[in-house]
């Protein structure tokens, strides 16, 4: 039986460690992954979101309703974004530009004086429930304790001073399903259509293929394009897959147009297969692709607003959501199926997955052209 030889133990150590610098990108992902996680999860993620955008209607003016709306952005949830017609209050709520529209009817400061009955309409964009749980209930204890104070004269203890009328629109029950479900059908076309694609070069230029695709007279865009067509058609039947299972399992309702609904898929579909296709063409090898599909997966789940609400988390974290084709693409589907929002109203999440599109696929086909040379 041969003997432990802490010799030739060290040599294989050290031969290991020569191997892991060489392969420089598999050593900045066992780095960066868990350095990327720390910072996402202490920074980003925020389960109880603050500052969230809020539009005001004030049909009148007044101190009462002035001391409201500074009360509200005092309590760290709210961030007032200015007064607004009812109309432009509508529009911005559907295209999720606000997460919740505050409403003063009328004689709000005569009828707070005098002791009637004063009610202020909320409504709050419940496609996300908990983005809206905290605020809503912050909300609710801002009248009865600021009026109660400015307001000494008035009987609180039977009644608050002002009463809340909240609407959730899009989801009044709040059901998590409504949310969670139309967010994995982006979910899972992030993971499997990068992946898959992200190892088709790849897997060609280990089986040694490689080599008789670079002897044919196509063009870098008619190799692409050609590994593309087949993962699209592989997404729509992904795609019809969850919404069956969307309508008649979890009964999420489908209230806008299906026909936009599979032409915004389709651009999204795109935008990952052009990105798998740019890996591949970067990685040397399949477990190369594999990193770094894992390595654009993990942000995309955690700053997409698919996990955690969009809008809780920093100015810095939202800008970097913004550079990834999930987070518009969850504004989107969800856009569609629950508020019925047409393309006019969506076109504003439409354009950077084109833009990330195009930027993507000219780096694809500049680092393919220089794998040719």
């Amino acid at each position: 039986m041969t003997r432990f030889s802490l010799s030739r133990w060290l040599g294989i150590l050290i031969k290991e460690f020569i191997q892991l610098r060489r392969d420089r990108l598999t050593f900045g992902m066992i780095v960066g992954i868990p350095i990327l996680q720390l910072l996402l999860f202490g920074f980003a993620i925020n389960a109880d979101p603050k500052h969230l955008p809020t539009a005001v209607v004030m049909a009148e003016p007044g101190p009462a309703a002035r001391a409201f709306v500074a009360a509200m952005e005092n309590s760290g949830y709210f961030d007032v974004r200015g007064r607004v017609s009812e109309d432009q209050a509508a529009q911005a709520l559907a295209r999720g530009e606000v997460q919740f529209v505050v409403s003063f009817p009328p004689g709000f400061q005569r009828d707070l004086v005098r002791g009637r009955p004063v009610a202020i309409a909320v409504e709050a964009d419940a496609t996300d429930p908990l983005a809206t749980g905290g605020a809503v209930a912050v909300l609710n204890q801002l009248g009865g304790e600021l009026f109660a104070r400015d307001l000494p004269g008035r009987r609180v203890d039977a009644r608050a001073p002002v009463e809340l009328h909240v609407l959730r629109r899009y989801n009044p029950e709040g059901i998590t399903a409504y949310n969670i479900v139309p967010g994995l059908l982006g979910v899972i076309l992030t993971l499997t259509m990068v992946l898959m694609t992200g190892l088709a070069m790849t897997r060609e230029r280990e089986r040694g293929t490689f080599e008789n695709l670079l002897a044919t007279p196509a063009t870098p865009f008619e190799v692409i394009t050609g590994k593309l067509v087949p993962y699209v058609l592989i997404g729509l039947v992904q795609v019809i897959l969850v919404l069956l299972a969307a309508r008649w399992v979890f009964d999420v309702p489908m209230l806008g147009s299906i026909p936009l609904l599979f032409g915004v898929v389709l651009i999204f579909i795109v935008a990952n297969l052009v990105l798998g296709i740019t890996f591949s063409s970067i990685a040397r090898n399949q477990l190369q692709a594999m990193q770094m599909t894992f390595f654009f997966f993990l942000p995309s789940m955690l700053l997409s607003g698919f996990m955690f609400p969009f809008q809780g988390m920093p100015e810095w974290a939202q800008a970097l959501g913004s550079l990834l084709p999930l987070t518009h693409f969850l504004v989107l589907v969800r856009g569609i199926l629950l508020k019925a929002s047409g393309a006019a109203l969506l076109w504003p999440s439409i354009w950077p997955i084109l833009l990330f599109t195009v930027v993507v696929l000219a780096v694809g086909l500049r680092t393919f052209r220089r794998t040719l040379d």
